[in-house]
């Protein structure tokens, strides 16, 4: 399993998740660097995303939906905040209708993502998001996000095992 720890922290209004890959971070950035890889794992596996906008700079938006098994699509949205390639990238992320506009009802949560070398070969990643409410940490952990992101998370070994872009 590639996630190797799951931390919830109520008083923090923090989830933060742990994973480990046989890829030095250089190649692990390029699942988030490259959107058609990005495509392969963010989401969990019976929700594929496809990657409309991918602008991965500060200031910048990444805009996506995923297909349910029944066709039905889900929408979401990244605003970046912050990259320091390839060892950080920081951004907003939220749910959106089906234009792309952020859902006013849905919570938005800003995620730190960390690369860092794990001996000569390896890389450990981690994944903090943090809620703006306790009542949003609650909302999104009940709608399966612990499971969702650690079965999306999962699905980058096989990527990674694959030609590097």
């Amino acid at each position: 399993m590639t996630v190797i720890d799951v931390q919830k922290n109520p008083e923090a209004l923090t989830l933060t998740l742990t994973a480990r890959f046989d890829a030095p971070p250089a190649r692990v950035w390029q699942v988030w660097q490259d959107p058609r890889q990005l495509e392969r794992w963010w989401g969990p596996p019976t929700y594929p995303a496809t990657v409309v906008d991918h602008d991965l700079t500060p200031g910048g938006a990444v805009t996506y939906f995923m297909t349910g098994p029944e066709g039905d699509k889900h929408y979401g949205w990244w605003r970046i905040l912050s990259v320091d390639a390839p060892h950080r990238l920081e951004f907003e992320d939220g749910f959106a209708d089906d234009s792309g506009r952020p859902s006013p009802d849905m919570p938005v949560t800003t995620a730190r993502v960390q690369l860092t070398a794990d001996g000569e070969t390896g890389t450990v990643m981690t994944v903090e998001s943090t809620f703006p409410t306790p009542e949003a940490m609650e909302q999104l952990v009940s709608m399966g996000m612990v499971d969702g992101m650690s079965a999306a998370l999962s699905q980058i070994d096989a990527l990674l095992a694959g030609p590097a872009a």
